[in-house]
Protein backbone atom coordinates (compact mmCIF):
# COMPACT_ATOMS: atom_id res chain seq x y z
CA UNK A 1 0.00 0.00 0.00
CA UNK A 2 1.45 3.37 -1.17
CA UNK A 3 1.14 5.92 1.77
CA UNK A 4 1.96 9.54 1.80
CA UNK A 5 5.09 10.66 2.89
CA UNK A 6 5.59 11.28 6.72
CA UNK A 7 5.19 15.27 7.56
CA UNK A 8 7.48 16.78 10.24
CA UNK A 9 5.55 18.09 13.21
CA UNK A 10 6.33 21.72 14.03
CA UNK A 11 8.10 20.03 17.84
CA UNK A 12 10.51 18.56 15.70
CA UNK A 13 11.07 21.26 12.99
CA UNK A 14 11.64 23.52 16.16
CA UNK A 15 14.27 21.15 17.35
CA UNK A 16 16.20 21.00 14.40
CA UNK A 17 16.55 24.46 13.99
CA UNK A 18 17.72 24.63 17.71
CA UNK A 19 20.38 21.97 16.70
CA UNK A 20 21.23 23.59 13.37
CA UNK A 21 21.77 27.25 15.05
CA UNK A 22 23.58 25.14 18.37
CA UNK A 23 26.14 23.69 15.39
CA UNK A 24 26.23 27.51 13.58
CA UNK A 25 27.61 28.76 17.14
CA UNK A 26 29.77 26.18 18.22
CA UNK A 27 33.36 27.46 18.55
CA UNK A 28 34.77 24.23 17.89
CA UNK A 29 32.79 24.01 14.26
CA UNK A 30 33.57 27.41 13.77
CA UNK A 31 37.52 26.72 14.34
CA UNK A 32 36.92 23.58 12.34
CA UNK A 33 35.75 26.20 9.29
CA UNK A 34 38.22 28.24 9.80
CA UNK A 35 41.54 26.14 10.01
CA UNK A 36 40.13 22.94 7.60
CA UNK A 37 39.69 22.79 4.12
CA UNK A 38 37.03 19.71 4.66
CA UNK A 39 34.05 21.49 5.55
CA UNK A 40 35.01 24.74 3.02
CA UNK A 41 35.03 21.84 0.62
CA UNK A 42 31.92 19.49 1.30
CA UNK A 43 29.43 22.22 1.95
CA UNK A 44 30.73 25.13 -0.36
CA UNK A 45 28.23 23.94 -3.48
CA UNK A 46 25.20 23.80 -0.73
CA UNK A 47 26.38 27.17 0.08
CA UNK A 48 26.27 28.50 -3.03
CA UNK A 49 22.52 28.46 -3.31
CA UNK A 50 23.23 31.52 -0.52
CA UNK A 51 25.98 32.99 -1.01
CA UNK A 52 26.46 34.71 -3.99
CA UNK A 53 30.78 34.73 -4.92
CA UNK A 54 33.81 34.22 -2.52
CA UNK A 55 35.77 37.70 -3.89
CA UNK A 56 34.54 41.15 -5.41
CA UNK A 57 35.18 40.77 -9.11
CA UNK A 58 32.68 37.86 -9.21
CA UNK A 59 29.92 39.32 -6.82
CA UNK A 60 30.23 42.57 -8.86
CA UNK A 61 30.01 40.50 -12.11
CA UNK A 62 27.03 39.02 -10.65
CA UNK A 63 24.99 41.73 -9.40
CA UNK A 64 25.68 43.06 -12.37
CA UNK A 65 23.08 40.14 -14.04
CA UNK A 66 20.77 40.41 -11.31
CA UNK A 67 20.39 44.15 -12.14
CA UNK A 68 20.01 42.94 -15.97
CA UNK A 69 17.01 41.30 -14.81
CA UNK A 70 15.44 43.87 -12.92
CA UNK A 71 16.66 43.83 -9.87
CA UNK A 72 17.78 45.95 -7.65
CA UNK A 73 21.28 44.40 -5.52
CA UNK A 74 22.42 45.04 -2.17
CA UNK A 75 25.68 43.16 -0.67
CA UNK A 76 27.30 42.39 2.27
CA UNK A 77 30.90 40.70 3.02
CA UNK A 78 29.98 37.90 4.83
CA UNK A 79 31.23 37.21 8.69
CA UNK A 80 31.07 37.42 12.47
CA UNK A 81 31.39 40.03 15.81
CA UNK A 82 35.32 41.14 15.67
CA UNK A 83 37.87 42.41 18.03
CA UNK A 84 40.49 42.08 16.43
CA UNK A 85 41.85 45.86 15.35
CA UNK A 86 43.81 44.02 12.48
CA UNK A 87 40.12 42.32 11.62
CA UNK A 88 38.32 45.17 11.77
CA UNK A 89 40.67 47.15 9.65
CA UNK A 90 40.19 44.27 7.18
CA UNK A 91 37.03 44.90 7.37
CA UNK A 92 36.47 48.21 6.76
CA UNK A 93 39.01 48.08 3.63
CA UNK A 94 37.72 45.30 2.24
CA UNK A 95 34.23 47.35 1.93
CA UNK A 96 36.81 50.80 0.29
CA UNK A 97 37.76 48.42 -2.27
CA UNK A 98 34.53 46.98 -3.20
CA UNK A 99 33.09 50.50 -3.62
CA UNK A 100 35.77 50.76 -6.44
CA UNK A 101 34.92 48.26 -7.73
CA UNK A 102 31.29 48.67 -8.19
CA UNK A 103 31.38 51.54 -8.93
CA UNK A 104 31.60 50.66 -12.54
CA UNK A 105 27.82 49.52 -12.12
CA UNK A 106 25.84 52.44 -11.61
CA UNK A 107 23.07 51.80 -13.88
CA UNK A 108 20.12 51.51 -13.18
CA UNK A 109 21.34 52.47 -9.97
CA UNK A 110 23.96 51.97 -7.62
CA UNK A 111 24.24 48.53 -5.13
CA UNK A 112 23.48 49.30 -1.70
CA UNK A 113 25.79 48.24 1.61
CA UNK A 114 24.84 46.43 4.62
CA UNK A 115 26.57 45.90 7.49
CA UNK A 116 26.58 44.81 11.41
CA UNK A 117 28.39 47.58 13.49
CA UNK A 118 30.35 44.84 15.36
CA UNK A 119 32.34 43.89 12.29
CA UNK A 120 33.79 47.22 12.12
CA UNK A 121 34.51 47.83 15.72
CA UNK A 122 31.80 48.37 18.02
CA UNK A 123 32.90 45.42 20.14
CA UNK A 124 35.30 47.58 20.70
CA UNK A 125 34.17 51.36 21.41
CA UNK A 126 30.90 53.30 19.93
CA UNK A 127 33.48 55.47 18.49
CA UNK A 128 35.27 53.15 16.67
CA UNK A 129 32.24 52.20 15.05
CA UNK A 130 31.33 55.31 14.53
CA UNK A 131 34.53 56.86 13.08
CA UNK A 132 34.80 53.60 10.63
CA UNK A 133 31.18 53.62 9.39
CA UNK A 134 31.60 57.61 8.72
CA UNK A 135 34.69 56.91 6.57
CA UNK A 136 32.36 54.48 4.65
CA UNK A 137 29.64 56.31 4.59
CA UNK A 138 31.79 59.04 3.06
CA UNK A 139 33.74 56.81 0.12
CA UNK A 140 30.20 55.09 -0.38
CA UNK A 141 28.59 59.15 -1.04
CA UNK A 142 31.18 59.25 -3.79
CA UNK A 143 29.80 56.10 -5.73
CA UNK A 144 25.99 57.23 -4.75
CA UNK A 145 26.03 54.16 -2.56
CA UNK A 146 23.95 53.91 0.54
CA UNK A 147 25.06 51.87 3.50
CA UNK A 148 21.77 50.35 5.45
CA UNK A 149 23.01 49.93 9.17
CA UNK A 150 22.08 45.73 10.16
CA UNK A 151 20.39 45.51 13.41
CA UNK A 152 21.87 43.30 15.51
CA UNK A 153 21.12 41.46 19.32
CA UNK A 154 18.77 43.24 21.87
CA UNK A 155 21.92 44.17 23.99
CA UNK A 156 23.67 46.35 20.76
CA UNK A 157 20.80 47.70 19.78
CA UNK A 158 21.15 51.15 22.08
CA UNK A 159 24.81 51.37 21.01
CA UNK A 160 23.44 51.11 17.14
CA UNK A 161 20.84 53.73 17.50
CA UNK A 162 23.02 56.03 18.75
CA UNK A 163 26.07 55.79 16.15
CA UNK A 164 23.03 55.75 13.28
CA UNK A 165 21.49 59.17 14.69
CA UNK A 166 24.79 60.36 15.10
CA UNK A 167 25.65 60.27 11.41
CA UNK A 168 21.98 60.52 10.26
CA UNK A 169 22.55 64.30 11.20
CA UNK A 170 25.61 64.39 8.75
CA UNK A 171 25.42 61.67 5.86
CA UNK A 172 22.20 61.44 3.82
CA UNK A 173 23.24 58.15 2.38
CA UNK A 174 22.65 56.29 5.78
CA UNK A 175 19.75 53.85 6.95
CA UNK A 176 18.99 51.90 9.73
CA UNK A 177 17.19 48.11 10.33
CA UNK A 178 14.33 48.34 12.43
CA UNK A 179 13.28 45.19 14.18
CA UNK A 180 9.17 44.33 14.53
CA UNK A 181 9.76 41.59 17.53
CA UNK A 182 11.89 44.05 19.74
CA UNK A 183 8.91 45.68 22.47
CA UNK A 184 11.20 48.65 22.35
CA UNK A 185 10.50 49.45 18.69
CA UNK A 186 6.97 51.35 19.56
CA UNK A 187 9.58 54.31 21.76
CA UNK A 188 12.00 53.88 18.81
CA UNK A 189 10.58 54.38 15.66
CA UNK A 190 9.24 57.50 15.93
CA UNK A 191 12.64 59.04 16.40
CA UNK A 192 13.88 56.64 13.98
CA UNK A 193 11.76 58.60 10.84
CA UNK A 194 12.35 62.04 12.14
CA UNK A 195 16.01 61.66 10.86
CA UNK A 196 14.14 61.04 7.48
CA UNK A 197 16.95 58.15 6.67
CA UNK A 198 16.09 54.73 4.65
CA UNK A 199 14.71 52.56 7.11
CA UNK A 200 14.60 48.61 6.15
CA UNK A 201 12.01 46.85 7.81
CA UNK A 202 12.06 43.11 9.47
CA UNK A 203 10.56 41.13 11.67
CA UNK A 204 13.49 40.18 13.92
CA UNK A 205 15.84 37.10 14.01
CA UNK A 206 17.72 36.87 17.00
CA UNK A 207 15.88 34.91 20.52
CA UNK A 208 15.31 37.29 22.82
CA UNK A 209 13.77 36.72 26.43
CA UNK A 210 9.82 37.80 26.41
CA UNK A 211 10.39 40.78 28.03
CA UNK A 212 12.71 42.16 25.46
CA UNK A 213 10.80 40.80 22.06
CA UNK A 214 7.82 39.15 21.06
CA UNK A 215 8.14 35.14 19.95
CA UNK A 216 7.74 34.59 16.34
CA UNK A 217 4.20 34.30 15.32
CA UNK A 218 0.94 36.57 14.74
CA UNK A 219 1.30 39.11 17.11
CA UNK A 220 4.94 40.13 15.09
CA UNK A 221 2.86 39.68 11.68
CA UNK A 222 0.65 42.55 13.29
CA UNK A 223 3.27 44.28 14.66
CA UNK A 224 5.04 44.65 11.54
CA UNK A 225 2.05 45.53 9.93
CA UNK A 226 1.46 48.20 12.35
CA UNK A 227 5.07 49.61 12.18
CA UNK A 228 5.04 50.11 8.48
CA UNK A 229 1.72 51.80 8.23
CA UNK A 230 2.97 54.22 10.81
CA UNK A 231 6.26 54.74 8.85
CA UNK A 232 4.46 55.17 5.77
CA UNK A 233 2.26 57.63 7.22
CA UNK A 234 4.86 59.96 8.20
CA UNK A 235 6.64 59.33 4.67
CA UNK A 236 9.31 57.23 5.36
CA UNK A 237 10.90 55.63 3.03
CA UNK A 238 10.90 51.89 3.77
CA UNK A 239 12.11 48.79 2.39
CA UNK A 240 10.05 45.27 3.50
CA UNK A 241 12.76 43.08 4.10
CA UNK A 242 11.09 39.91 4.68
CA UNK A 243 10.42 36.14 3.11
CA UNK A 244 6.91 36.05 4.38
CA UNK A 245 4.61 35.29 1.59
CA UNK A 246 1.42 35.69 4.07
CA UNK A 247 2.67 39.08 5.34
CA UNK A 248 3.54 40.30 1.58
CA UNK A 249 0.02 39.57 0.41
CA UNK A 250 -1.45 41.28 3.61
CA UNK A 251 0.43 44.32 2.61
CA UNK A 252 -0.54 44.45 -1.17
CA UNK A 253 -4.21 43.51 0.30
CA UNK A 254 -4.16 46.96 2.80
CA UNK A 255 -2.64 49.02 -0.51
CA UNK A 256 0.92 49.59 1.70
CA UNK A 257 2.57 47.78 -0.81
CA UNK A 258 2.51 50.99 -3.34
CA UNK A 259 3.94 53.37 -0.74
CA UNK A 260 6.99 51.02 -0.32
CA UNK A 261 10.49 51.79 -1.44
CA UNK A 262 10.61 47.56 -2.44
CA UNK A 263 10.39 44.37 -1.45
CA UNK A 264 14.00 42.85 -0.13
CA UNK A 265 14.45 39.19 0.55
CA UNK A 266 18.46 37.24 1.19
CA UNK A 267 19.88 35.85 -2.03
CA UNK A 268 18.72 32.17 -2.52
CA UNK A 269 15.53 32.21 -0.47
CA UNK A 270 12.41 32.21 -1.94
CA UNK A 271 13.46 33.99 -5.22
CA UNK A 272 10.57 32.62 -7.06
CA UNK A 273 8.00 34.88 -4.57
CA UNK A 274 10.79 37.74 -5.60
CA UNK A 275 10.31 37.01 -9.16
CA UNK A 276 6.62 37.27 -9.25
CA UNK A 277 6.26 40.76 -7.27
CA UNK A 278 8.95 41.56 -9.42
CA UNK A 279 7.05 40.81 -12.68
CA UNK A 280 4.04 42.09 -11.36
CA UNK A 281 6.25 45.58 -11.63
CA UNK A 282 7.21 45.95 -7.80
CA UNK A 283 10.92 47.07 -6.79
CA UNK A 284 12.73 44.07 -5.51
CA UNK A 285 16.26 44.43 -3.91
CA UNK A 286 18.33 40.74 -3.76
CA UNK A 287 20.38 41.22 -0.68
CA UNK A 288 23.77 39.03 -1.48
CA UNK A 289 26.33 37.84 0.79
CA UNK A 290 29.63 37.04 -0.34
CA UNK A 291 33.26 36.00 0.62
CA UNK A 292 34.63 32.64 2.46
CA UNK A 293 33.64 32.93 5.54
CA UNK A 294 29.99 31.60 5.19
CA UNK A 295 29.69 29.17 7.89
CA UNK A 296 26.81 30.97 10.02
CA UNK A 297 25.31 32.33 7.00
CA UNK A 298 24.61 29.07 5.71
CA UNK A 299 23.71 27.33 8.38
CA UNK A 300 21.43 30.15 9.76
CA UNK A 301 19.03 29.87 6.09
CA UNK A 302 18.99 26.10 6.69
CA UNK A 303 17.69 27.01 10.71
CA UNK A 304 15.11 28.98 9.45
CA UNK A 305 13.91 26.22 7.42
CA UNK A 306 14.93 22.60 8.37
CA UNK A 307 13.48 21.35 5.48
CA UNK A 308 16.08 23.62 3.99
CA UNK A 309 18.27 20.39 4.66
CA UNK A 310 17.06 18.49 1.93
CA UNK A 311 17.36 21.03 -0.29
CA UNK A 312 21.31 20.94 0.87
CA UNK A 313 21.86 17.44 0.66
CA UNK A 314 20.29 17.43 -3.10
CA UNK A 315 22.80 20.40 -3.55
CA UNK A 316 25.84 17.99 -2.64
CA UNK A 317 24.37 15.12 -4.61
CA UNK A 318 23.69 17.08 -7.78
CA UNK A 319 25.80 20.17 -7.75
CA UNK A 320 24.23 21.24 -11.41
CA UNK A 321 21.21 22.27 -9.40
CA UNK A 322 22.75 25.39 -8.03
CA UNK A 323 22.85 27.38 -11.30
CA UNK A 324 23.76 31.44 -10.26
CA UNK A 325 20.46 33.60 -11.50
CA UNK A 326 18.39 30.41 -12.78
CA UNK A 327 15.75 31.24 -9.93
CA UNK A 328 15.32 34.88 -10.76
Amino acid sequence: MITKPEKLDPATLGKAAAALKRVAADPRCREAFRTSLLPRELFSTAAGRYVVAAGRDDLVERLSLLMCMGYRVSAEHVGEEAEDLAQIRGVVDEYLALFDTAGRITRPEPIQIGFDLTNVGLLRSKRLAKDHTSTLLTAAAAHGITIVISMERARFVDDILDVFKDLAEAHENVGITVQAHLHRTDVDLPDIIKTERKIRLVKGVYREPADVAVPPGPRVTARYLRFLEQALDAEAKVALGTHDGGLLATVRERGLLAGAEEIEMLHGVRPELLKAYRAAGVPCRVYAVYGDNWWLHFLHRLAERPQRVLTALADLEDPGRVVFGSAY
